[in-house]
Formats: structure tokens, sequence, C-alpha cells
């Protein structure tokens, strides 16, 4: 038998604890880096949600026991002992809802006197599928819908695969309008799955301050690292959160209300992708939430991404997550969802992940998805007199981050905007 877990993300929010969301946003980005080096293994441009991983993994750790538990806590960076990560998610979720709900505010105040007047949107949902009449346990679908929000939907799985596939994507469709669409491709779930656990989420983010599309201009942007070529390029001088440090510069622009930023990381050499790649680390990402305010002339590039999905199993299993696979046969142990009977229990067959984004002069659009398969068997710099220059004309690293608690629901590169 199988067990899917299915999860979409462009940003998220809630919780129902006044608990503290670092733990929930450290695991996020160390993950997001572990997972980012693991895929970044070419020259193509690659789009990640860590926050959408790690929320659908995480509903899936509250499941694990034993053996497995342990070795998803290790690979996952969750704490070894209680369920502090999980009320640190659900804290984590309820500073993004409130996020997004104050920019509403502001956007009508803004609009009043003349200014940009589009709040954030972010819209999130999580959800169990599972095999109608499978002994499910009351206490994990009771853990799932109080700290993830997460709804318990019957479905056929062993009569009709294929028509639980395309209501799961349909639902996925749905959450994020219309962006992530086939999350689960054909046959990825067969006859034996038992249970999908799907997250959903959608961002459309404005800018702070707009880029002007009359300053929009080709220029170049070195490919791949190697040579130039024109691509339309944003211009714009503004005070931005900027830092150079030791091989690469990285600076920071905000949407609105400025708890949420789009960080973007550029290595001084034209080739220096993979150099700085590998040297980044979670402790960078957070310090870009605290960096100081420079004034900036930025030269960014438009782009676009709509890759298709991916499958995530075996960069998850590298990392350290062999049990929770059912490898070595027999190892898998997820008697927290449903009894562990002899022939008859969980295990993850496959991880699907798919995302979305759009950056431009007004903002960014993005959206994930990610599905899980079980088996049942440095110093500033002091200003300078005139705005520092910064021209993304490279390869570089970005990220969507939550500014308060440091977490990047989005981490990808940009190796050819075109």
């Amino acid at each position: 038998m199988k067990w899917l877990v299915t999860l979409c993300c462009s940003l998220l929010g809630g919780s129902l604890f006044a608990a503290d969301f670092d733990l929930a946003a450290t695991a996020t980005n160390q993950l997001g880096l572990d997972l980012h080096r693991k895929l970044a293994t070419g020259n193509e441009n690659l789009c990640l949600s860590p926050y959408s991983i790690q929320t659908a993994l995480a509903m899936t750790y509250g499941g694990a026991d034993e053996d497995t538990r342990a070795e998803m806590a290790r690979t996952l960076h969750f704490p070894q002992q209680g369920d502090a990560i999980h009320e640190s998610f659900a804290a984590l979720q309820r500073a993004l809802e409130e996020m997004a709900k104050n920019t509403v505010k502001i956007a009508e105040a803004s609009k009043k006197s003349g200014g940009p007047s589009e709040p954030i949107t972010l819209a999130m949902a999580n959800r169990l599928f599972g095999q109608s009449g499978y002994d499910f346990l009351d206490s994990f679908r009771s853990f799932t819908k109080l700290l993830y929000g997460a709804a318990f939907e019957p479905m056929d799985f062993r009569k009709n695969p294929e028509k639980a596939r395309q209501g799961i994507n349909k639902w996925v469709s749905e959450q994020t309008r219309d962006r992530i669409r086939d999350l689960i491709p054909a046959n990825g779930i067969d006859a034996t799955t038992r249970l999908v656990l799907a997250n959903a989420i959608y961002l459309k983010a404005p800018w702070q301050s707009e880029f002007s599309d009359a300053l929009t201009k080709p220029r170049p942007f070195h490919v791949c690292g190697a040579a130039a070529v024109d691509v339309p390029t944003m211009n714009k001088r503004s005070q931005l959160r900027y830092v150079k440090n030791n091989g690469f510069t990285a600076l920071t622009l905000p949407y609105t209300g400025n708890d949420l930023q789009f960080v973007v990381l550029v290595p001084d050499a034209i080739n220096g992708l993979a150099a700085m790649e590998s040297a980044l680390t979670a402790d960078t990402l957070a310090q870009c939430a605290k960096m100081e305010t420079r004034d900036v002339e930025l030269y960014l590039p438009k782009f676009k991404f709509e890759p298709p999905t991916i499958a995530l199993a075996d960069q998850l299993k590298a990392l350290g997550m062999n049990s929770a696979f059912d490898e070595p046969a027999g190892s898998a142990n997820f008697s927290r969802i449903a009894p562990r009977r002899p022939g008859d229990y969980l295990a993850i067959s496959q991880v699907f992940h798919k995302t979305f984004i759009a950056v431009d002069e007004k903002g960014t659009e993005a959206a994930a998805a990610t599905a899980v398969a079980m088996l049942a068997m440095a110093r500033m710099q002091s200003p300078p007199a005139k705005p520092i220059e910064v021209k993304v004309d490279r390869p570089f690293i970005y990220a969507i981050q939550h500014v308060p608690s440091g977490a990047c629901l989005f981490l990808g590169r940009v190796t050819d905007p075109r």
C-alpha cells in the first residue's frame, strides 16, 4: 500500500499557539539549502519552496515512530524529542497570516494618499486524502486538523487511483489559482496508495515600491556564467538592505508591509554561482533579514519559471532519510498514523514537488507543490556619497523571506532569466 503526501506552496500562514517560530524557520532554511545543493548540479534554473516541503514532511513526521522518527528528525533538522516543532510551524503559519492581513490595512491607507494600493495575497490550505475504510488513527487525524488545519477527505485509491489523482490535482490547482497543475504525475499513485497529505500555498506580493516600466530595458546577462545576452532588466534607485560579503553581494527588496522580502545573492565572479552555493549557510540566509539599508541603484532581470514536477525521494534518502522509504525493507514505522501490521504498514514511496514563480515590475507571484507518497508495506560598508550600483548580470540565488522569522518560503537560482 502507499501513503502519498502532497504539498503545494507559494506562501503559508497559520498558528493556533503562541509558540516560537524559530524552530520551524531554522529547519526550513537548513533543509532548503540541503535540497538546493542536491538539485543544483547543472546549469538549470531552480525554484523550491522549502516551507512547502517542510510542511508536508512535518505532517508526515507527526505520524512516524521509533527509528523512522529519529531518522526523519535528523534529516529535517527537527528536535529529537517532543512535539515543539509542530507548534513552531503553527506559530510561523499564524505570523504569515497576520502579515498578509496587515498589508490589507496598509494598502487601504496608502490608497488614500495616492500610493500603492495592493495588499499581499496569501492563501494556504492543508488536507488529508485517505483511503476510505482504512484504519487511520483518530489521534493522527485530530493532530493534523488542530496544528495544520488539515481536513480529512475519503478517497478510493483501491478502485480508481487515476480518479483520485485527478481529484487531488484539481484541489491543488484550485488552491494555487491554477498555477500548480498536475502536481502528481501519471502513475504517481496507484491502488496501493492509502494516504495523501496535501498542502497548497499561493502568493501574490507587490513590491513596497514598484519598478518603473519605462526603465526596463534589454541589458547584458551572463547566461550560465558564460557569454552575455540581452534580457529585459528592471532598474530603480531605492533604500534597500545591502551588504558586500566575502565573495558575493546580498541585497533585499521589500514587499508591501516590509515583513516579506525578496533576497538576491550575487557572486563577485561571473562564473561564481557554484562556489557561492557551496559556501552558503542557513545562518547567512537568516542574516539577510537583519541587514542595514543603503542607497542602491539596482539592475535586476525579470524572470518567470514554471518547471515540471520533480521527485525528491533520492535527494531525501541521500540526506539520510531512508527508513521512511522502507529501506531496508520492513524498517518504515508510521504507527502513529495507522496500526502497523505484518504485510500492511505505511511507508513513503515518493515525494513530488512543483513550483511557479514570476518576478516583474509590480512584484512577485509564486506557488509550489510537494507530494510524499507512502507505501503500505559580515561587517557593513560605510555608505558612499553616491548610490551603490548593483548589476545582477550573472547567475544568482534568490529567496522569498519572512523577515520576522528569517524563514525562506522560496529558494532558488537564476542561471538564464529568458
